[in-house]
Protein backbone atom coordinates (compact mmCIF):
# COMPACT_ATOMS: atom_id res chain seq x y z
CA UNK A 1 0.00 0.00 0.00
CA UNK A 2 1.53 3.47 -1.27
CA UNK A 3 1.55 6.01 1.58
CA UNK A 4 -0.53 8.93 0.93
CA UNK A 5 1.73 12.33 0.48
CA UNK A 6 1.59 15.58 2.32
CA UNK A 7 2.20 19.17 0.89
CA UNK A 8 2.16 21.18 4.05
CA UNK A 9 2.15 24.85 2.51
CA UNK A 10 3.13 27.73 5.49
CA UNK A 11 1.10 30.49 3.11
CA UNK A 12 -2.22 30.02 1.42
CA UNK A 13 -1.55 27.88 -1.51
CA UNK A 14 -1.83 29.32 -5.10
CA UNK A 15 -3.89 27.13 -7.47
CA UNK A 16 -0.71 26.52 -9.58
CA UNK A 17 1.06 25.69 -6.23
CA UNK A 18 -2.03 22.92 -6.07
CA UNK A 19 -1.14 22.03 -9.72
CA UNK A 20 2.06 21.27 -8.83
CA UNK A 21 1.42 19.03 -6.08
CA UNK A 22 -1.33 16.98 -8.53
CA UNK A 23 1.42 16.57 -10.85
CA UNK A 24 3.52 14.75 -8.99
CA UNK A 25 0.60 12.83 -7.81
CA UNK A 26 0.00 11.79 -11.32
CA UNK A 27 3.91 11.11 -11.56
CA UNK A 28 3.43 8.55 -8.52
CA UNK A 29 0.34 6.99 -10.53
CA UNK A 30 2.32 6.98 -14.12
CA UNK A 31 5.35 4.91 -12.03
CA UNK A 32 3.05 2.95 -10.53
CA UNK A 33 0.95 1.88 -13.47
CA UNK A 34 4.27 1.10 -15.34
CA UNK A 35 5.44 -1.30 -12.50
CA UNK A 36 2.19 -3.21 -12.70
CA UNK A 37 2.48 -3.53 -16.55
CA UNK A 38 6.42 -4.70 -16.15
CA UNK A 39 5.56 -7.41 -13.09
CA UNK A 40 2.01 -8.06 -15.41
CA UNK A 41 -0.13 -7.12 -12.33
CA UNK A 42 -2.82 -4.88 -12.13
CA UNK A 43 -3.70 -2.42 -10.26
CA UNK A 44 -7.18 -1.18 -8.37
CA UNK A 45 -7.62 2.48 -8.29
CA UNK A 46 -7.58 2.59 -4.28
CA UNK A 47 -3.90 1.59 -4.69
CA UNK A 48 -2.75 4.85 -5.63
CA UNK A 49 -2.28 6.84 -2.68
CA UNK A 50 -4.52 10.54 -2.05
CA UNK A 51 -2.94 13.39 -1.90
CA UNK A 52 -3.43 15.67 0.79
CA UNK A 53 -2.37 19.31 0.72
CA UNK A 54 -2.53 21.39 3.88
CA UNK A 55 -2.82 25.06 3.62
CA UNK A 56 -3.84 27.56 6.18
CA UNK A 57 -6.17 29.45 4.01
CA UNK A 58 -8.08 28.75 0.79
CA UNK A 59 -10.48 30.89 -1.13
CA UNK A 60 -14.11 29.64 -2.37
CA UNK A 61 -12.54 30.58 -6.07
CA UNK A 62 -9.25 27.99 -5.39
CA UNK A 63 -11.38 25.30 -4.25
CA UNK A 64 -13.78 25.63 -6.79
CA UNK A 65 -11.19 25.65 -10.03
CA UNK A 66 -10.27 21.92 -8.55
CA UNK A 67 -14.31 21.07 -7.90
CA UNK A 68 -13.10 20.71 -4.06
CA UNK A 69 -16.16 20.25 -1.89
CA UNK A 70 -16.93 18.91 1.22
CA UNK A 71 -17.78 14.96 1.80
CA UNK A 72 -20.64 14.32 4.21
CA UNK A 73 -19.35 12.76 7.24
CA UNK A 74 -15.75 15.00 6.72
CA UNK A 75 -14.82 17.53 8.89
CA UNK A 76 -15.36 21.01 8.01
CA UNK A 77 -12.47 22.72 6.82
CA UNK A 78 -11.76 19.21 4.16
CA UNK A 79 -12.56 19.58 0.57
CA UNK A 80 -12.38 16.95 -1.76
CA UNK A 81 -11.53 17.29 -5.14
CA UNK A 82 -12.99 14.63 -8.04
CA UNK A 83 -11.87 10.83 -7.66
CA UNK A 84 -9.65 11.02 -10.70
CA UNK A 85 -7.95 13.57 -9.21
CA UNK A 86 -7.73 12.10 -5.69
CA UNK A 87 -6.71 15.15 -3.78
CA UNK A 88 -7.89 16.61 -0.29
CA UNK A 89 -7.60 20.21 0.08
CA UNK A 90 -7.61 20.82 4.02
CA UNK A 91 -8.17 24.34 4.65
CA UNK A 92 -6.86 24.67 8.05
CA UNK A 93 -8.32 27.95 8.99
CA UNK A 94 -12.08 25.98 8.41
CA UNK A 95 -11.42 23.12 10.81
CA UNK A 96 -13.14 23.43 14.23
CA UNK A 97 -11.22 22.97 17.47
CA UNK A 98 -11.28 19.77 18.68
CA UNK A 99 -8.23 17.33 19.67
CA UNK A 100 -8.13 15.11 16.99
CA UNK A 101 -7.73 18.83 14.64
CA UNK A 102 -4.64 20.44 17.02
CA UNK A 103 -1.72 18.91 15.25
CA UNK A 104 -3.42 20.86 12.00
CA UNK A 105 -4.39 23.93 13.44
CA UNK A 106 -0.54 24.79 14.62
CA UNK A 107 0.67 24.83 10.88
CA UNK A 108 -2.14 27.72 10.70
CA UNK A 109 -1.72 31.39 10.85
CA UNK A 110 -2.19 34.07 13.17
CA UNK A 111 -5.05 33.67 15.79
CA UNK A 112 -5.71 30.35 15.04
CA UNK A 113 -1.87 28.96 15.44
CA UNK A 114 -1.70 31.37 18.87
CA UNK A 115 -4.80 29.29 19.78
CA UNK A 116 -3.57 25.78 19.04
CA UNK A 117 0.15 26.43 20.67
CA UNK A 118 -1.95 27.60 23.66
CA UNK A 119 -4.20 24.37 23.49
CA UNK A 120 -1.04 22.43 23.41
CA UNK A 121 0.90 23.71 26.13
CA UNK A 122 -1.89 23.19 28.68
CA UNK A 123 -2.34 20.05 27.41
CA UNK A 124 -1.02 17.17 30.37
CA UNK A 125 2.29 15.73 29.33
CA UNK A 126 1.07 12.32 29.74
CA UNK A 127 -1.48 13.83 27.46
CA UNK A 128 -2.04 11.07 24.05
CA UNK A 129 -2.33 14.53 21.77
CA UNK A 130 0.38 16.43 22.76
CA UNK A 131 3.25 13.66 21.95
CA UNK A 132 1.49 12.72 18.49
CA UNK A 133 0.92 16.35 18.17
CA UNK A 134 4.46 17.23 18.70
CA UNK A 135 5.66 14.62 16.07
CA UNK A 136 3.33 14.75 13.39
CA UNK A 137 4.33 18.94 13.54
CA UNK A 138 8.16 18.49 14.02
CA UNK A 139 8.12 15.93 10.74
CA UNK A 140 5.59 18.76 9.09
CA UNK A 141 7.89 21.14 9.64
CA UNK A 142 10.72 19.19 7.91
CA UNK A 143 8.77 19.13 4.80
CA UNK A 144 8.58 22.61 4.94
CA UNK A 145 11.86 23.54 5.25
CA UNK A 146 12.99 21.52 2.79
CA UNK A 147 10.23 22.74 -0.23
CA UNK A 148 9.84 26.06 1.02
CA UNK A 149 12.20 28.79 2.72
CA UNK A 150 11.86 28.67 6.31
CA UNK A 151 10.47 32.24 7.12
CA UNK A 152 10.59 33.96 10.67
CA UNK A 153 7.30 32.87 11.57
CA UNK A 154 8.61 29.23 11.23
CA UNK A 155 11.43 29.85 13.20
CA UNK A 156 9.62 31.35 16.19
CA UNK A 157 6.87 28.40 15.95
CA UNK A 158 10.10 26.38 15.72
CA UNK A 159 11.34 27.87 19.14
CA UNK A 160 8.06 28.11 20.87
CA UNK A 161 7.74 24.07 20.54
CA UNK A 162 11.05 23.38 21.13
CA UNK A 163 10.71 23.10 25.20
CA UNK A 164 7.64 21.11 24.80
CA UNK A 165 9.34 18.53 22.58
CA UNK A 166 12.38 17.89 24.31
CA UNK A 167 10.29 17.37 27.82
CA UNK A 168 8.64 15.37 25.92
CA UNK A 169 11.94 13.60 24.58
CA UNK A 170 13.12 13.89 28.59
CA UNK A 171 10.03 12.10 29.46
CA UNK A 172 10.17 9.14 26.72
CA UNK A 173 14.34 8.62 28.24
CA UNK A 174 12.63 8.66 32.08
CA UNK A 175 9.95 5.91 31.24
CA UNK A 176 12.61 3.50 29.08
CA UNK A 177 15.10 3.94 31.81
CA UNK A 178 12.52 3.12 34.52
CA UNK A 179 11.84 -0.26 32.59
CA UNK A 180 14.83 -1.22 32.04
CA UNK A 181 15.28 -1.15 36.05
CA UNK A 182 11.87 -2.61 36.49
CA UNK A 183 13.31 -5.23 34.55
CA UNK A 184 16.40 -5.97 35.55
CA UNK A 185 14.31 -5.75 39.44
CA UNK A 186 12.13 -8.68 38.24
CA UNK A 187 15.10 -10.50 36.74
CA UNK A 188 17.31 -10.30 39.70
CA UNK A 189 14.58 -10.98 42.25
CA UNK A 190 11.54 -13.45 40.56
CA UNK A 191 8.80 -10.37 40.67
CA UNK A 192 7.91 -7.16 41.06
CA UNK A 193 6.30 -6.21 44.63
CA UNK A 194 4.70 -2.89 45.97
CA UNK A 195 8.04 -2.43 47.79
CA UNK A 196 9.99 -2.66 45.21
CA UNK A 197 8.19 -0.27 42.18
CA UNK A 198 8.71 2.14 44.94
CA UNK A 199 12.26 2.53 44.42
CA UNK A 200 12.15 2.22 40.99
CA UNK A 201 11.45 5.87 40.72
CA UNK A 202 14.85 7.38 43.16
CA UNK A 203 16.95 4.61 41.40
CA UNK A 204 15.48 5.97 37.65
CA UNK A 205 17.45 9.38 38.69
CA UNK A 206 20.56 7.73 38.67
CA UNK A 207 22.59 7.27 35.27
CA UNK A 208 22.79 4.15 34.17
CA UNK A 209 26.35 3.02 34.39
CA UNK A 210 25.40 3.97 38.48
CA UNK A 211 22.12 2.14 38.63
CA UNK A 212 23.21 -0.93 36.58
CA UNK A 213 26.00 -2.65 39.12
CA UNK A 214 24.13 -1.58 42.23
CA UNK A 215 21.24 -3.43 41.11
CA UNK A 216 23.56 -6.35 40.22
CA UNK A 217 25.45 -6.53 43.62
CA UNK A 218 23.29 -4.98 46.06
CA UNK A 219 20.70 -7.41 48.25
CA UNK A 220 17.23 -7.02 48.44
CA UNK A 221 17.47 -5.01 52.00
CA UNK A 222 20.04 -2.77 50.82
CA UNK A 223 18.20 -1.81 48.09
CA UNK A 224 15.56 -0.82 50.13
CA UNK A 225 17.86 0.71 53.17
CA UNK A 226 19.43 2.70 49.87
CA UNK A 227 16.35 3.99 47.80
CA UNK A 228 13.59 3.41 50.21
CA UNK A 229 11.39 6.42 51.65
Amino acid sequence: MQRSPFEPFRNAASEDEIGDCIFKLWQIKAELRREAKRDNTSRQESDIPKLWVLTPTASSKVLSSFGATQKKGWLPGVHFTDNALRTAIVAIHQLPDISETLWLRILGRGSIQEKAILELQSLSIHHPFRQATLELVYNLQKNLRVNQPLEPDDRELIMRLEPLYQQDRELAKLEERRQIIENMLEVRFGSLDSELITLVSTISTLPAKEFTPLLMQLSREELIARFGT
